[in-house]
């Protein structure tokens, strides 16, 4: 059975690549970087501020949100984008790493993964019928594959067996998800660590099987950058051109110029909110550690030319005491200026992918890291 495309590529310049997806809840333009709300929110951010720092669409959990408040409760309150407020598009991933990275006591056979709750330690089974169930009943705009995650480095062999594993749940996933109303998508997720003849392999496959979009996954997951470039380098070019590619779980703001150099378009990570609530802000001269002590009688913003009001509005030396000090505050901040960074970052990205100017907007974007407190990765 043929797939519907709902993804219009717009330009390229060398491997980059700009386009629109269209969802049913609205168009994301690529590349794009998703903000995560693992339980239905963004910690310490409000929607409002999600949507106005740029965003076309966020990420939600299928492992957190089936365990609490419940697919089922959502879906009977309106959906996901009802419960939340969020009317835009949302991406759900599978739960398969929350399973692996969080769950007590797992056990993963060929028909699912059996495992113990987190939260209350009951017993639950998540199986590729259920993992696309529960996303149908939150009503995602795009679903993911329900795959086996495996962390590097790992033995060839188990490597091998996790991505043939995750190739037949694909198979799986994609029958349970023929019944989805038309516009909503399923991607598929390549596997297969850090071995190209295995990524390679996973991919094939997978566009024998035929999917909305294609994720890579398994990466940043304990190996270097140098390797998780490799990786993206062998998998791109057995991906159609015309879907969308999604690099899950990723990154800094370097992995994410350097992913897209490499044909990527779509990227999540939890990073731009977690280094928030740490002291970490990111900025067009590089990251600020403001828990640092030098910040501590710094009167300067952190960015007086942002487009984003707190960069330029809060002095460091006021940053430092609120982070120092624990204060909330601080942590909701820097989180929505981190998540206003990354988006500015993306939309450049774009405008220069279709000025045919990527590889000097990203130089420049790089050499202005220079002035930040650390080195960008």
């Amino acid at each position: 059975m043929s797939v519907p495309n709902h993804f219009e590529l717009k330009g390229r310049d060398g491997a980059a690549r700009t386009g629109v997806v269209t969802t049913p809840h609205g168009v994301v333009r690529t590349p794009a970087f998703m903000p995560v709300g693992t339980a239905g929110a963004m910690k310490g951010v409000h929607w409002r501020e999600i949507r106005e720092a740029g965003a076309d669409i966020v990420l939600g959990n299928t492992y957190h949100l089936m365990l609490r408040p419940g697919a089922e409760r959502i879906a009977a309150l309106g959906g996901l984008q009802a419960f939340t407020t969020w009317n835009g598009p949302m991406l759900t991933d599978s739960g398969g790493f929350q399973v692996m990275s969080l769950a007590q006591l797992r056990k993963v056979t060929e028909h699912a993964v059996t495992f113990r709750s987190h939260i209350d330690g009951a017993s639950v089974e998540l199986s590729p019928e259920r993992s696309i169930e529960v996303q149908r009943l939150l009503g995602s705009d795009i679903a993911m594959q329900l795959d086996e995650c495996v962390r590097l480095p790992a033995d060839r062999g188990e490597i091998e067996r996790a991505m043939q594993l995750s190739l037949r749940w694909a198979e799986r996933s994609k029958r349970a998800f023929e019944t989805a109303p038309p516009g909503y998508m399923l991607f598929g997720i390549v596997q297969g660590g850090d071995v190209v003849a295995l990524r390679e392999a996973s991919a094939r496959r997978l566009v024998e099987i035929g999917f909305h979009g294609y994720a890579i996954g398994g990466l940043a997951v304990g190996e270097p950058q140098e390797v998780m470039l490799a990786m993206l380098e062998a998998t791109a070019p057995h991906l159609p051109a015309d879907r969308p590619r999604y690099l899950m779980g990723v990154g800094t703001p370097d992995d994410l110029l350097k992913a897209v150099a490499r044909g990527i378009d779509m990227f999540d990570c939890v990073m731009p909110t977690r280094n928030g609530r740490h002291g970490l802000a990111f900025t067009r001269r590089g990251p600020v550690n403001l828990r640092n002590a030098r910040h501590a009688d710094d009167p300067r913003p952190l960015d007086e030319d942002s487009t984003w009001p707190a960069a330029r509005t809060y002095a460091r030396a006021y940053l430092h005491h609120l982070i120092r000090s624990n204060e909330t505050l601080g942590a909701m901040l820097l989180s929505e200026i981190n998540i206003a960074y990354y988006q500015h970052l993306m939309a450049g990205t774009r405008e220069a992918i279709a000025q045919g100017r990527f590889a000097d907007f990203s130089a420049a974007v790089q050499a202005g890291w220079a002035g930040g407190d650390i080195a960008p990765r």
